[in-house]
């Protein structure tokens, strides 16, 4: 006798977790988060993401190495056998929406094969409920089959797991994925390709709140600062990883927390720390076999260890998950040379520069293929594979929404200073880099003057509060004038070289990087 599938909707939290006990995905541990492994994948896998090529998108994406063509027909034949091995199983289904403003919400019906995924899309999704999404609005499903292997001279995929955006069908398609970040951006990427048809600007920031409503942005990629710069207990958390700036509001796409867990600590990340608890997952940190505390200094798993948790675990946090227009935007960027300023103030023209350059560090890198090491890269809009269309639609939006707002404009550098990565330099600490931050959202460095830094052109301030002012210029770092001077000429190189690629107003060219 058969036994029919069950399809469980819109379980809570504490159930979802006993199911995946139950089905032995995963294990408690001591803090009370539920810990799994995702196996191979322990990080986005990009050259396995596509998006459909058809009527709505032939002429709309960016089509190229990170934005992959896939066949419609080819979609729909994986589709529909993968619904059909969902539709073997007892899985879940939850209603759940992209978007925290009304007005520019996307609903998702949400299908996963494993309740330990559907927890982490319960985390970071927002859930759906009454007047949450605008009538009008767009309807997407989800199906993540983890289960489901694609072969690839069938399919058409390139492995044994695929990630397939399809706009037309309103769908995403993941199998074969058990990293669960692949859900979440995936759902970042739809709302990249459609927010700027509504005059909003999707952004890879994180984002808080001060006492008067001022709010600041942080746009880098994992590891140089995001989730923590933005988790500061003075301010109110917006989000971590994505909003939208829209004509009348700053929202979360989100509504949840996917936090780095590499060497955690609670002295230094405390909203972090105290989130991880009771209903959030762990991907790959490693357990005390004995005690069940979690070792986040071991890396043998992966160094991209993970903790996903919803925003209700965070207590100063901005309830209704959307705020006023952007007061200070900042650019986090990790730079291994050691040359770059920990604060350069920006004009709208080198705002649109560097936001197209995207200049940071791979650290402890989200995608596989990119190793272990640290090592440089420039990320359009800091986060190239998550923006499907040309990248000028994006930095043409910024300084749109700079021209409106008056929002200042720093480059913050949470890399290196003194030396080069690995050649005598050391990188900024947090506590540094919080007192240059909280300098700039507060509002501290408005009256303070500032000089030029040659070949970066940026003005650099000549103090602030709680900052040793021999940090703030980096030429005064180094022991050795020439050796500043060698590795900044290469780095201006870089940055010269990456810019060729992009077809933009010479205005914004000219302000980038020139000779020393």
């Amino acid at each position: 006798m058969t036994t029919r599938a069950k399809i469980f909707h819109n379980l809570t939290e504490s159930a979802l977790i006993a199911h995946a006990l139950k089905n032995q995905e995963g294990q408690m541990a001591a803090n009370g988060a539920l810990t799994v492994e995702t196996g191979l994948r322990t990080g986005r896998s990009p050259k396995d993401r596509f998006i459909v090529k058809d009527a709505i998108t032939e002429n709309t994406v960016d089509w190229g190495t990170v934005n992959q063509p896939f066949d419609p027909a080819k979609f729909d034949k994986l589709f529909e056998e993968a619904s059909a091995y969902v539709a073997q199983k007892d899985h879940y289904v939850s209603d759940v929406q992209v978007g925290a403003d009304p007005n520019h919400a996307i609903s998702i019906e949400m299908t996963t094969e494993t309740a330990w995924q559907h927890l982490f899309g319960r985390c970071l999704f927002i859930l759906r409920s009454e007047n949450s999404v605008a009538a009008n609005r767009p309807h997407w499903k989800i199906l993540n089959a983890p289960g489901f292997i694609p072969n690839p001279p069938i399919h058409g995929t390139h492995s044994d797991g695929c990630v397939i955006l399809n706009f037309t069908r309103r769908s995403v398609l993941l199998c074969g994925m058990r990293y669960a970040g692949e859900m979440k951006k995936a759902m970042f990427s739809v709302m990249n390709f459609l927010m700027p048809d509504e005059d909003v600007l999707p952004m890879h920031c994180g984002s808080n709140v001060g006492e008067n409503g001022d709010v600041a942005l942080f746009f880098g990629l994992s590891g140089t600062g995001k989730t923590t710069l933005s988790a500061e207990p003075s301010r109110y958390l917006l989000g971590d990883d994505e909003h939208g700036w829209a004509p009348k509001t700053t929202f979360n796409f989100e509504g949840g927390c996917y936090a780095k867990c590499i060497d955690l600590s609670k002295e230094r990340e405390p909203l972090i720390w105290n989130a991880i608890q009771f209903g959030a997952i762990m991907e790959n940190v490693v357990l005390d076999p004995v005690t069940l505390e979690p070792d986040y200094h071991d890396v043998s798993l992966t160094q991209n260890t993970r903790a996903a948790y919803p925003l209700e675990f965070v207590p100063k946090r901005i309830m209704q998950n959307h705020a006023g227009l952007p007061n200070a935007v900042i650019f986090l960027t990790c730079d291994l040379f050691g040359v770059l300023p920990p604060a350069a103030k920006l004009t709208r023209e080198q705002a649109a520069y560097y936001f197209l350059s995207g200049y940071t560090a791979l650290v402890g890198s989200t995608e596989m293929g990119q190793g272990t090491g640290v090592k440089t890269t420039f990320s359009t809009c800091f986060g190239a594979p998550f923006f499907p269309r040309p990248p000028k639609i994006y930095a043409d939006l910024l300084m749109k929404k700079i021209d409106q707002t008056g929002a200042e404009v720093y480059l913050v550098n949470t890399g290196w200073t003194g030396g080069g990565y690995g050649k005598g330099g050391e990188r900024f600490s947090i506590p540094t880099t919080r007192a240059v931050v909280n300098g700039i959202v507060e509002g501290k460095l408005k009256n303070v003057e500032f000089t030029t830094l040659p070949g970066f052109n940026v003005q650099i301030p000549v103090s602030i509060p709680g900052v040793d002012s021999k940090l703030l210029d980096p030429r005064k770092t180094w022991a050795s004038q020439a050796d500043y001077e060698t590795n900044a000429k290469e780095l201006i190189r870089q940055f010269q070289e990456n810019f060729k690629r992009f077809h933009v107003d010479q205005a914004i060219i000219d302000a980038g990087p020139t000779e020393m």
